[in-house]
């Protein structure tokens, strides 16, 4: 495999990706394309459902994230501090310290 030319992905994994993002990001077309492509692939309706239940979560735990600073600021009548986005995408990526980067779904799915 070179550098150039990477081995592409399976489709099945590029439409459950798709379908994880958008439901995380609240998408107003939901995925609904890429399940029915997931289902020509023949992927199983238990793995779609664990994907549905990990982007689910990891948008939920983003909203309560979201809401906590907004009340906080509320509460001291500020505006929350905007972040600084840095060149490096990965930069950005949320590390909890003294604890687990997320937390599992309620049918103990990890999401990390």
């Amino acid at each position: 495999m070179s550098e150039s030319n990477p081995t592409p992905l399976h489709p099945s994994i590029v439409a459950l990706v798709s379908l994880a993002a958008n439901i995380a990001a609240n998408h107003p077309k939901q995925g609904l394309c890429q399940v029915d492509k997931l289902k020509e692939y023949g992927v199983a309706k238990e793995q779609i459902d664990t994907v549905i239940e990990i982007a689910r979560h990891i948008r939920d735990e983003a909203a309560q994230a979201l809401d906590a600073t907004f009340d906080e600021a509320y509460a001291q009548g500020s505006q929350p501090a905007r972040p600084r986005i840095k060149a490096d995408p990965f930069a950005n990526i949320a590390v909890v310290e003294g604890g687990a980067c997320c937390t599992p779904t309620k049918s103990g799915q990890s999401c990390c």
